[in-house]
């Protein structure tokens, strides 16, 4: 049975997944997140997300180590990266990385949380 916190911790993300595509939507070429205030506003929205998610990533990696070994498609890892490069050096935060997650990672990554958490169900895991 996963604990509570881990299934906090997955809802988290899911929930900041959509947010992220929401903030997203709205955005059509990486310029677009730095050439208006509106757009600034919308890369520090998203990567704020992001951080959310890569945070929620290495707190499941500390409470179950293996965790993530069934899910190999995402790069686990590099999330976590992210999310200390967001949390330490945020000066440094490259808009075009932000825009090729958005565009290219965050889909895939929405997909393997409900597989995670629909096979976590099938198992028994965690409650209908």
């Amino acid at each position: 049975m996963y604990s509570g916190e881990i299934l906090d911790l997955l809802d988290l993300m899911v929930d900041s997944v959509k947010k992220v595509r929401g903030r997203f939507c709205r955005i059509d070429k990486p310029e677009d997140l730095v050439s208006t205030p509106d757009g600034v506003t919308l890369l520090d929205a998203i990567t704020m997300r992001l951080q959310v998610i890569g945070e929620s990533v290495k707190r499941i990696s500390k409470i179950d180590p293996d965790f993530f070994d069934e899910y190999p498609e995402i790069e686990w890892d590099k999330i976590a990266r992210f999310r200390d490069l967001v949390s330490h050096h945020y000066e440094h935060i490259d808009y075009e990385i932000v825009y090729d997650i958005c565009r290219h990672h965050i889909t895939r990554l929405e997909k393997v949380l409900q597989k995670i958490i629909s096979s976590a169900r099938t198992k028994g895991q965690i409650p209908p």
